[in-house]
């Protein structure tokens, strides 16, 4: 199977002046839509329209922001009565969510940090994933993330990735660039923390650009989106895609308001083709390649 290649829509109007050009020729086969980040602005008609389009025919993905899956918040409340509206109203193929938390006792929302496999991270982290199912009506996932504080982190987030989704059988949303922030900033090489995922469970890849910062002497990559993606996540995303039998979706994610400056809308739409064609190459060396299988039959 040839997985599909979409966008992750974003709501400003850059965004879809951008990628008009690759929706009106049908490049774009599914999008992934944010859609707590359009709950205090509302949705614009286009969004709606575009929306509904995608609903209908089943390819429509959700993916939540600000949930905090992996801590106890009380505004996690109106975060579920806000999600069951948009799941009765739209149809989705699936409903993803980001591993680690944003909110947590005094700690109100920020980015999304990573937390130790414990028994209690393990069991809040379940529970969420269980009730996220049960009101979207549709499978879950996690995506993997960027951030990490040791290499140790990096090399246990597969596992614990795989024991949070084994009771809903979820997926794995597998954004390369956040692996490629991880195997810059902790020196660590793919194959090593690719070997540590449960590779079969892989149905959604995600791919970025990004930025890169000074930090104690050092260049860290920041999973920014707000950048053109860089030749490293294009030849990382061929390999994911190689050692992942299942994946149904590529998503293409870029920041709207990234998309004003001069020659941005251009790279963007470049981008997205560039994805069209690793996608299709790494799709059928998948398939005439023993290496692929025996990688993820080991994980079984």
């Amino acid at each position: 199977m040839t997985p599909r290649v979409g966008l992750s829509v974003m709501p400003e109007t850059a965004f879809i002046e951008a990628a008009m050009p690759l929706f009106e020729t049908g490049a774009v086969e599914a999008i992934e839509w944010s859609f707590d980040m359009s709950w205090r602005p509302g949705v614009a008609p286009w969004l709606a329209g575009l929306l509904a389009d995608y609903s209908e025919a089943d390819r429509l993905l959700g993916h939540g922001v600000s949930l905090s899956p992996l801590s106890n918040h009380a505004r996690q409340e109106r975060w579920y009565e806000r999600f069951g509206i948009d799941a009765a109203n739209h149809r989705f193929a699936g409903v993803s969510e980001h591993f680690g938390f944003m909110a947590a006792g005094d700690f109100a929302l920020g980015p999304p940090l990573p937390v130790p496999l414990t028994t209690e991270t393990l069991a809040i982290g379940r529970a969420h994933l269980q009730r996220m199912a049960r009101v979207a009506g549709t499978r879950v996932g996690l995506e993997n993330l960027a951030l990490a504080f040791s290499a140790d982190d990096v090399l246990t987030q597969g596992h614990f990735l795989d024991a949070l989704l084994s009771p809903t059988d979820g997926y794995v949303v597998l954004d390369v660039h956040n692996l490629f922030c991880q195997l810059h900033n902790f020196g660590l090489d793919a194959d090593r923390v690719l070997d540590t995922y449960p590779l079969d469970r892989v149905t959604e890849c995600h791919i970025s650009g990004g930025s890169w910062s000074i930090a104690d002497g050092r260049t860290v990559r920041r999973d920014t989106h707000d950048d053109d993606i860089p030749r490293e996540a294009f030849a990382l995303l061929s390999q994911v895609l190689e050692n992942c039998p299942n994946v149904e979706t590529v998503i293409v994610e870029r920041l709207g308001h990234t998309l004003v400056e001069p020659g941005a809308a251009a790279r963007f739409r470049r981008d997205f083709h560039r994805v069209v064609k690793v996608v299709r190459s790494a799709t059928q060396g998948a398939q005439q390649s023993p290496r692929a299988m025996t990688t993820v039959g080991a994980l079984r």
